[in-house]
């Protein structure tokens, strides 16, 4: 855990050659929205050290990888995009983690962005690999490269077979030019033997047998251990403290105040307790006597802001986003219409791995080791507090116990950094169960009402969305604008029935809960409220569930995103929509007959570029229900790692199944009432029900899957329940009052 274990290029090349010799090949993982990717790939230029792939005479071969590990499996299916372009032995591929530097690396990790970001790129990289291994086969041979060909670590040629090992051909290939990497000839999809075949993860012998290192793991020499006392209240200050009896306790040793930081960081502020240990730590912040100014937040409450959502919901929406036809005129008119009111509270991260990060700073220098989903972020908040240049900052990316959005803050690492500046010493600063709880960034809260029409023929004559919540843009926005945008509503404002009449309003609700990225983000929300209201529609046409949503998607199209800035990313295809809604369907035995107070619901949306379909069955009686199955279908492009694929489906099936009948995250005089997993409770294990994924077969370019199955999950659940019982469920999470 020193500076010598982080590779910078001049240490690298200086590595590479003391092994022997080394193929290093570069590429840039250039950071990019999917809608942009075309557009990179064809602009960008290689730079050879922009980032590597790497081969040593012992025929290892090495990734150095820019993208985060919090469980989600980009330490193997990212390797198997490059091995298979580069016909290697898929044994004998290692992984290291990509040193800190953003000119070099994208090393942001979210929005489910990492294979699709990384999938044409890796491929280039490897193919170019490969090439150049076979033009320094053939120099030896003396023959035409289109005569030979890379297979399985070898390159060989003729009949019988001759061949040399990479590991032979490493220094004659790497003083051969690296081809361009836009021409570079990549494989024939049909002759792929590693993408697409399930492959176990390459991580999971060391996270079982205890030798993988998360950041709760780090330690380095001399460190210390601290906690935080952070005010209760949102936004509240510190306005006295005795350390005395915290002072007292064995092993304390230290305890001063830390100040609040800026939008970069966003950090609370408070009272840190320096000790030889954890528990010590722990121990001196309960001794500690603290007086809060609480501020403004001391007044807000989960029932104040219900309150404001109503009075928001009760006039026309502040802000138009989308207005096609004359929704308004349509309603009017219409014969059969329809309103509903859905609801959504906070909700938290609740990463099994609290936050914690290990921060040394030196006089000219400072190293972090740290569970982060933005390392770039972490860098540059501790070269804030350090007052260094980010260069002068060493961030050594660790494994990490579930990020969810949670760990692309760099709120915990500014107080790491903070404690560590003052104190002198390498320090851990570590959050408990009840501290992530209470000082979390929160998926938002949100009120949503809806306004449907149908004509004489039960088509969607209008479709009319009111949202009022707790945005997240207007928490980060440098200017905090009263106007969030269509971010609010992502995919949710790009809706697949086809209607003439289309309007999406909004209004910002005020709250001090801090609020970010949640797993889904706001296709959580989005999700929830309109595959619920379709099947409201459904209802009233008369018309059964699936089949009245394949009528109104209609014909086979492609539909644009909508909203400024979204026109170019990948459209909404309707194929695809319709293709996840019946292969669920068919897998779940739709049409098969259910016992009385059982019930199927369907649900399907598109995000992060992906298609994904759920049927819930449940079965209710007594304002008991319980949820038995779950099937899901999805197109998430090329599966690269089926099995990844199916893991990362199973596990937002079982987050969002957590959000959607467990605990909601409730305020009161501006503070967190739930603390730990006694009032915030997950699903477990005899709870979870058996979950079913069916993944469509294509070609297509692969696209996100780490998140798209979280905004289907609750409402195929509600649609199931109004089967079983007659009621509809309009809020989350599901309380025993509603089905009474």
């Amino acid at each position: 855990m020193s500076n010598a274990s982080v590779v910078n290029r001049r240490d690298f090349l200086k590595t590479s050659a003391a092994g022997g010799a080394a193929l290093m090949i570069g590429f840039r993982l250039t950071p990019r929205t999917f809608g942009d990717q075309a557009k990179d790939q064809e602009e960008k230029t290689p730079n050879p050290f922009d980032a590597w792939v790497r081969i040593t005479p012992d025929d290892r071969v090495t990734l150095v990888l820019g993208k985060s590990e919090m469980g989600q499996g980009v330490y193997t299916s990212l390797p198997m995009v490059l091995a298979e372009e580069l016909c290697v032995d898929w044994k004998k591929v290692h992984v290291e983690q990509a040193p800190t530097n953003p000119k070099i690396y994208d090393l942001g990790t979210g929005g489910s962005g990492s294979i699709a970001g990384s999938w044409l790129p890796l491929r280039q990289a490897g193919a170019a690999a490969r090439e150049m291994l076979i033009a320094a086969a053939a120099k030896r041979w003396e023959v035409g490269t289109e005569t030979c060909k890379a297979k399985n670590g070898f390159v060989v040629h003729g009949h019988p077979e001759r061949s040399f090992r990479f590991g032979e051909l490493v220094v004659d290939a790497s003083n051969l030019p690296i081809p361009n990497l836009n021409k570079v000839p990549l494989k024939n999809s049909d002759d792929f033997t590693i993408i697409g075949r399930d492959m176990h993860r390459l991580d999971t012998a060391a996270k079982s047998n205890g030798s993988a290192k998360f950041g709760i793991d780090s330690r380095v020499p001399g460190m210390l251990y601290a906690v935080i006392e952070r005010c209760p209240v949102f936004e509240g200050k510190v306005a006295s403290f005795d350390a005395s009896k915290a002072k007292a306790v064995p092993g304390v040793r230290d305890v001063f105040e830390i100040k609040t930081s800026g939008r970069g960081a966003s950090t609370t502020g408070g009272v840190a307790i320096l000790a030889d240990n954890s528990w010590a730590a722990i121990q001196g912040r309960k001794a500690l006597a603290v007086k809060w100014e609480e501020g403004a937040a001391a007044n807000e409450s989960s029932e104040e802001l219900n309150k404001q959502f109503l009075d928001k919901a009760s006039t026309p929406g502040k802000n138009i986003l989308r207005n096609d036809g004359d929704a308004d005129a349509a309603l009017s008119a219409s014969a059969r219409k329809l309103e509903a009111v859905y609801e959504l509270p906070f909700a938290a991260h609740v990463c099994m791995e609290p936050m914690n990060c290990t921060v040394h700073i030196r006089p000219d220098s400072a190293e972090a080791w740290v569970p982060s989903q933005g390392p770039q972020w972490a860098q540059a908040v501790i070269a804030e507090a350090a007052k260094l240049p980010p260069e002068k900052v060493t961030v050594h990316t660790t494994l990490m116990g579930g990020g969810f959005g949670r760990r692309y803050q760099a709120d915990f690492v500014m107080e790491a950094a903070q404690v560590a500046k003052i104190s002198g010493k390498p320090v851990m600063v570590l959050w408990t169960r009840e501290d992530d709880m209470q000082h979390d960034f929160y998926r938002p809260a949100s009120y949503h009402k809806l306004q449907g029409a149908l004509d004489s023929q039960g088509k969607l004559a209008a479709w009319k969305h009111f949202q009022t919540s707790t945005s997240i843009a207007a928490k980060w926005s440098q200017k905090g604008a009263d106007d969030p945008g269509m971010g609010e509503f992502g995919t949710g404002a790009t809706i697949p029935y086809a209607t003439p009449n289309v309007r999406v309003e909004y209004t910002l609700a005020h709250s001090s809960a801090p609020r970010a990225w949640w797993r889904s983000v706001e296709h959580s929300s989005s999700g929830f409220v309109m595959e619920s209201f379709v099947d409201e529609l459904a209802h009233a046409a008369g018309q059964e569930a699936l089949e009245f949503r394949l009528k109104l998607i209609g014909d086979s199209r492609k539909i644009p995103q909508f909203g400024e800035g979204r026109e170019n990313y990948h459209p909404l295809d309707t194929a695809r929509l319709k293709g996840v809604l019946q292969l669920a369907a068919e897998k779940a035995g739709w049409d098969k007959p259910l016992r009385k107070g059982q019930g199927r619901g369907i649900a399907g949306f598109y995000s992060f570029y992906s298609y994904v379909a759920a049927v819930a069955e449940v079965s209710a009686a007594n304002s008991v229900f319980k949820v038995n199955r779950i099937v899901c279908a999805v197109d998430c492009g090329r599966a690269v790692n089926p099995n990844g694929v199916r893991a990362q489906v199973e596990s937002a099936a079982i987050y969002a199944l957590t959000a959607t009948v467990k605990d909601a995250i409730t305020v009161d005089r501006g503070r967190v009432m739930q603390a730990n997993f006694n009032d915030y409770a997950m699903i477990r294990m005899n709870e979870a029900p058996p979950i079913e994924v069916y993944i469509v077969p294509s070609t297509e370019a692969p696209t996100g899957i780490g998140e798209p199955t979280v905004p289907v999950i609750a409402p195929a659940i509600c649609n199931a329940i109004f089967k079983a019982t007659g009621k509809r469920l309009r809020r989350l999470p599901i309380r025993n009052e509603d089905l009474a």
